[in-house]
């Protein structure tokens, strides 16, 4: 390493790391055998956000959210599965409309109006006894 003085003070020059070396780091930080800071002060690393940075680039995880990034779905993946997600849900929603319909044309009955402003009563808060346009 080669140390310049400058004003007064030492400076120690920068270190170039291998690729290797870098990932040996990551992976020793991200199994949990070292923090970043011990890995930092372990093999005399001296940027102190240098083995954070590594990590960034090159780690498996989602520093943000400590999640794995492979697991991670690219945002066009989500959406996709958000939407079909969507559609099967409208699907599920018309079938049991019709069933709905079904069973108020055998069996007489008026479902929706019966048991619709009952499930609707439970989830109001509470303070409010009837809706606004009943009053």
């Amino acid at each position: 390493m080669e140390e310049t003085i400058r004003k007064g003070f030492l400076r120690k020059s920068q270190k170039d790391y291998s690729l290797a070396f870098k990932l040996d780091v990551v992976d020793q930080v991200e199994k949990g055998l070292l923090t970043y800071k011990q890995a930092q002060s372990r093999y005399g690393i001296q940027g102190r956000s240098t083995v954070l940075v590594w990590l960034r680039k090159h780690g498996s995880l989602d520093w943000e959210s400590r999640t794995p990034m492979k697991d991670k779905q690219p945002p066009r993946k989500k959406i996709h599965a958000l939407e079909a997600r969507i559609k099967r849900l409208e699907q599920e929603k018309m079938i049991l409309n019709r069933a709905i319909d079904i069973a108020d044309e055998q069996f007489g009955t008026n479902i929706r109006k019966k048991y619709l402003p009952l499930s609707q009563q439970a989830f109001r808060p509470k303070g409010h006894s009837e809706p606004p346009e009943s009053r």
